[in-house]
C-alpha cells in the first residue's frame, strides 16, 4: 500500500509539473516582454535621476525627463493589463509583438520628449493605436470564448490567424 502510495504522489507531482510547463509555454512571451518593459522602466528612472544629479532640477531639461518619465509610468499599467488580456483570452504571440512594438515605440517617445516636445507627438500617437489594437484583441477573444461557452462555436484558429496577419498592420505608420 505504502509503494502504491508513494507512486500516486510521484504521478500526481509529475502531473503538476506537465501542467505548470504547458501554463508557461502559454505566456512565455507576455512575460519576456514583461521583463524587458521592466527595464525599460529602470532606464527611465536612471535618466531621470541623473538629470537630478547633474542639474538644479528646476531646469527645464529635468522637467522634461521627470515629466516624460511620469507620463510612460501613466501609461504602463493600461498597457501591462491589454497585452496580458489580449495574450491569455487570444494569442500571445500578436499580444507580445505588439507589446515588443509599444515599448520600442515608448522609447522613442521618451527619447523625443528629452528633445523638443513635438517630436514625442508621433510616438505618443503610435502608442495609443498600439494599446487600441491589444484591446481590441481583448474584446475578440472574450467574444470568441462567449460564442463557445453559450454557442458552441469556436472560431479561435480564424481569429488568431487574423490576429496574426493584423499585428504586422503596426508596423505602418
Amino acid at each position: 500500500m505504502d509503494t502504491l502510495t508513494c507512486l500516486g504522489h510521484f504521478l500526481t507531482s509529475r502531473a503538476v509539473i506537465m501542467d505548470s510547463n504547458k501554463v508557461v509555454e502559454n505566456i512565455y512571451l507576455l512575460v519576456i516582454v514583461t521583463l524587458i518593459s521592466v527595464l525599460q522602466n529602470a532606464f527611465f528612472a536612471q535618466k531621470v535621476e541623473k538629470e537630478c544629479r547633474s542639474q538644479n532640477t528646476q531646469t527645464s531639461s529635468f522637467e522634461r525627463v521627470s515629466c516624460a518619465n511620469r507620463n510612460c509610468m501613466d501609461a504602463y499599467p493600461t498597457f501591462l493589463a491589454v497585452m496580458w488580456c489580449a495574450g491569455l483570452c487570444l494569442n500571445q504571440a500578436p499580444a507580445a509583438f505588439a507589446g515588443v512594438i509599444y515599448l520600442l515605440v515608448r522609447q522613442k517617445y521618451f527619447v523625443g520628449y528629452m528633445g523638443q516636445t513635438s517630436q514625442s507627438t508621433p510616438g505618443y500617437l503610435f502608442g495609443k493605436r498600439i494599446i487600441f489594437f491589444l484591446f481590441l484583441m481583448c474584446l475578440v477573444g472574450i467574444f470568441n470564448y462567449l460564442l463557445l461557452r453559450y454557442y458552441g462555436s469556436d472560431y479561435k484558429e480564424h481569429v488568431q490567424t487574423i490576429a496574426s496577419a493584423a499585428s504586422t498592420l503596426l508596423l505602418l505608420p
